[in-house]
C-alpha cells in the first residue's frame, strides 16, 4: 500500500533544472507540496532522482510479448520494464492478420483501462514492403482509412500511435483519420521521398518512428524523409540509443538537430529485453538474439531491440555526453506530452503520479516508485 515518503538528499531532476540536495515528498499516489506528520524519510543522499520513464513504443519483454502473449504475458512484460525505471508503457503491435490485431486491440485495450499500459502502438501493417524490417511480408496492405478506422475502433478509445508508409495508397488520408481521432500519425518503415514526408507532415503527422532505421538514407541530393522529419518541428523523432541501431554520430545529429524537446527515447524492445539471448517469435516471424541483438533468423534483419530505458537513459549520458536533464527530457517529458499525459506523468510536480526512479552516481537503477509504492526499494 502507498505510504506518505519524504526522499531526501538526492540530486533531483525538475522541470526548471536539478535541486542539489532535493526532496520529494510523496502523499500516497501522489507526489505532495508539503509532507504529512507520520511520513518516513528515506536518505538519498549521493543518488538522483528523476521522473519514471515513459516508452511510446515497446513490444514486450521478460520474455513475453505483447503482439501475441496473454494478459499474464502483457502483465509480465510490463513489469519487467518497471523493474527498469519505465513506469509508462504504450503496449506495441507487430504486422499481423487484420482480424488478429482487432482481436489484440481488445485484449490490450482492457489493459488500458485497467491503467496497466498507456494505450496501443499498431506498428504495421500499413508499413512499406521496401522497408518492412522484422515485418511479414505477406501481411502488409496498404493503409485503407476503413482498415485503420477498424483498428482504431478496436482499441476503443486507447489506440494512441499508428505507424504507417504514408506514401502508400490512403496514406495521406489515414494521416488525416487518425488526427481526427486524436491518434499519433507516426511515419515509419516507409520509401517516401522528402516531398512525401513533407505532405504527410502536413495532414497531420507528428512522430518519426525510430528514425534513421527503417527508411531512405539521407541524401544530399535526395533528402528522402530523415531531412523532412529532422527540420519540422511538429515532428518528434523516436530515437532507439541502445549502440546497435544507431551509430553515436547519427544520435548526435538527430538530437542536436531537432533538439531536446523534440526527442522521444524509445526502447522498441521484444520478448527478450530483460530476459536472454535464445529463439524468439516477432508475430509471426523467428528471432535470433546473439550477444543482445536480435535479428530475423531469416535475412538477418534487426528485429526490435533487447533494451531497456535505464540503460538507455545511461548510455546517452556516460557515452553521449547528454545532459542528465536533456535525457529526462527525451525519456520521460517528451513522451508524456505527446501521449497527453504530462498533467499526470513525466516529471517530478505536485499533484502529479508519484512515478520516479532512483539512480546512484554511476546511473544505475536502485528504486523504482509507481503510484506511490516501490516497485525496487532502494538499499
Amino acid at each position: 500500500m502507498a505510504t506518505s515518503k519524504v526522499l531526501a538528499g538526492a540530486q533531483v531532476v525538475l522541470p526548471t533544472g536539478t535541486l542539489t540536495n532535493g526532496r520529494v515528498i510523496v502523499d500516497g499516489t501522489r507526489i505532495a507540496g508539503s509532507a504529512p506528520a507520520d511520513a518516513e524519510t528515506v536518505d538519498l543522499t549521493g543518488h538522483w532522482v528523476v521522473p519514471g520513464f515513459v516508452d511510446l513504443h515497446n513490444h514486450g519483454g521478460g520474455g513475453a510479448s505483447f503482439t501475441s502473449g496473454t494478459v499474464e504475458d502483457v502483465l509480465k512484460g510490463v513489469h519487467t520494464h518497471r523493474l527498469h525505471g519505465t513506469t509508462t508503457v504504450v503496449a506495441s503491435t507487430v504486422t499481423g492478420e487484420m482480424d488478429f490485431l482487432v482481436e489484440r486491440a481488445g485484449v490490450l485495450s482492457e489493459l488500458a483501462e485497467q491503467g496497466d499500459i498507456a494505450g496501443i502502438h499498431f506498428e504495421g501493417p500499413f508499413i512499406s514492403p521496401c522497408r518492412k524490417g522484422a515485418h511479414s511480408e505477406g501481411l502488409l496492405r496498404h493503409p485503407d482509412p476503413a482498415d485503420v478506422r477498424k483498428l482504431i475502433d478496436a482499441a476503443r478509445g486507447q489506440a494512441r500511435m499508428c505507424t504507417l508508409a504514408t506514401e502508400l495508397p490512403g496514406g495521406i488520408d489515414s494521416v488525416r483519420l487518425l488526427a481526427e481521432h486524436g491518434v499519433i500519425a507516426a511515419i515509419g518503415h516507409t520509401d517516401a521521398t522528402y516531398e512525401q514526408t513533407v505532405a504527410a507532415i502536413d495532414a497531420g503527422a507528428t512522430v518519426a518512428t525510430h528514425l534513421f532505421n527503417a527508411m531512405p538514407g539521407l541524401g544530399h541530393r535526395d533528402p528522402g524523409p530523415i531531412a523532412a522529419l529532422l527540420e519540422d518541428e511538429r515532428i518528434t523523432v523516436e530515437l532507439i540509443n541502445d549502440g546497435t541501431h544507431l551509430h553515436p554520430a547519427a544520435f548526435e545529429l538527430a538530437f542536436h538537430h531537432a533538439g531536446a524537446d523534440r526527442v522521444a527515447l524509445i526502447t522498441d524492445a521484444m520478448d527478450a529485453a530483460g530476459f536472454g539471448d535464445g529463439r524468439y517469435m516477432l508475430g509471426p516471424l523467428e528471432v535470433e538474439v546473439k550477444d543482445s541483438v536480435a535479428r530475423l533468423v531469416e535475412g538477418g534483419s534487426i528485429a526490435g531491440s533487447t533494451l531497456t530505458q535505464d540503460r538507455a537513459f545511461k548510455r546517452s549520458v556516460t557515452v553521449d555526453g547528454l545532459s542528465v536533464e536533456d535525457t529526462v527530457r527525451a525519456l520521460s517529458a517528451n513522451p508524456a506530452r505527446l501521449l497527453g499525459m504530462y498533467d499526470r506523468v513525466g516529471s517530478l510536480e505536485p499533484g502529479k503520479d508519484a512515478d520516479l526512479v532512483v539512480l546512484d552516481a554511476s546511473f544505475d537503477v536502485k528504486g523504482v516508485l509507481r503510484k506511490g509504492e516501490w516497485v525496487i526499494a532502494p538499499v
